[in-house]
């Protein structure tokens, strides 16, 4: 099952490069709690989503000491978490919370509300 079309040019708008590397080519779209096989639709919206590097993505689920960091950083998050959980920016070090519309704001503009 594809993510929705408007879903997935709200990711890709707000999302320019890799949240891990910083690569701007091979960009693919990764799902911060897992649908897996071809699980929930519930969970194409886009503060589930975030734009990844095919290799960063690959190596979140096939390396375990990748993955532990990349849950440090909430870019994997526990099916018991929510996508309001922030994510960590690694190439402009800051963390985010990622919105429903397809936005994000900086952690500490998220206090505010």
């Amino acid at each position: 099952m594809a993510i929705p079309k408007k879903v997935l040019k709200q990711v890709q708008e707000r999302d320019q490069y890799c949240w891990h590397c910083g690569r701007e080519d091979d960009l693919v779209p990764h799902h911060r709690i897992n649908r897996g096989m071809g699980g929930s639709k519930l969970l194409d919206i886009p503060e589930n989503l975030m734009m990844v590097c095919g290799q960063y993505n690959g190596d979140m689920e096939g390396n375990a000491t990748v993955g532990a960091k990349a849950r440090g950083w909430g870019h994997k998050l526990s099916v018991w978490e929510s996508p309001e959980h922030p994510v960590f920016d690694c190439v402009a070090f800051r963390w985010w919370v990622l919105l429903p519309n397809g936005w994000k704001i900086t952690v500490r503009d998220s206090e505010a509300f």
